[in-house]
């Protein structure tokens, strides 16, 4: 199976090298992207916005022989639904790690400051405890060391959506700062948080207890909750 693996804010293709060999290794095809605007920190990233990075991903997807899987960090997460609504029959399972999808209109996250057409990682002071669980020092030292601005137009630009096919593709959620029973909750309340994930057909949770960058605090238990879920996928496809 080709697994396509879409980075978080300030993150690139390097951030999934603690779970892409362990996916390779299973039998499965890894891509790690690099998304624009992302290639390094002296990059530029006038004029890039969500749709590009969207965009980005779907020529991937169209440049390979048959359906894939997507897996989406943190605002990845509304890159690859994107993907799944420009190409609904391409995507075999969406999965979230730590996020979820993105509905109409909605924007990733307005709030950050902004820097020219910059969003830097912001401090670790400005993110809930919940968020760093497991990134000690060396982790978070690393983490910065590796980060590279989002850009603007990616964190503030509005989902645009137009295939209610998005709707039939299963998804996995793989949760981390929080069990997965309060999204489910969520979901059941009509909490508007989760109104694009509450109407999708095929929905399944994963439970993985750690911060908010399981790639670097658990990256091997990652890798099995992918690899579990692309294991579904396989069974229900025979």
């Amino acid at each position: 199976m080709d697994i396509i693996l879409v980075p978080g804010f300030w993150l690139d293709a390097s951030s999934w090298e603690g779970v892409a060999p362990a996916l390779e290794a299973a039998g499965h095809h890894p891509h790690p992207l690099t998304l624009p605007g992302k290639e390094s920190a002296d990059a530029s990233r006038a004029g890039i916005n969500l749709q590009d990075h969207i965009d980005a991903v779907v020529e991937v997807m169209d440049g390979l022989p048959g359906k894939v899987v997507l897996v989406g960090h943190s605002g990845g997460g509304a890159i690859i639904h994107g993907a799944v609504d420009a190409r609904p029959d391409k995507v075999e399972r969406a999965i979230y790690v730590d996020s979820g999808p993105l509905g109409e209109g909605g924007v990733i996250n307005d709030e950050l400051r902004v820097v020219g057409d910059d969003v830097p990682l912001p401090p670790w002071e400005d993110f809930d405890d919940a968020d760093l669980v497991d990134l000690d020092d060396g982790l978070r030292q690393a983490l910065r060391a590796r980060a590279v601005p989002e850009p603007r137009g990616v964190a503030r630009g509005r989902q645009q959506l137009h295939d209610e096919r998005r709707y039939n593709v299963p998804v996995t959620v793989i949760t981390c700062e929080f069990p997965s029973a309060m999204l489910q909750e969520w979901v059941a309340a009509g909490n508007p948080f989760v109104a694009e994930l509450a109407r999708i057909r095929d929905v399944e949770y994963i439970d993985l207890p750690t911060g908010h960058w399981p790639q670097f605090t658990k990256p091997s238990q990652l890798a099995k909750a992918i690899l579990a879920a692309v294991d579904r996928t396989e069974v229900d496809e025979a």
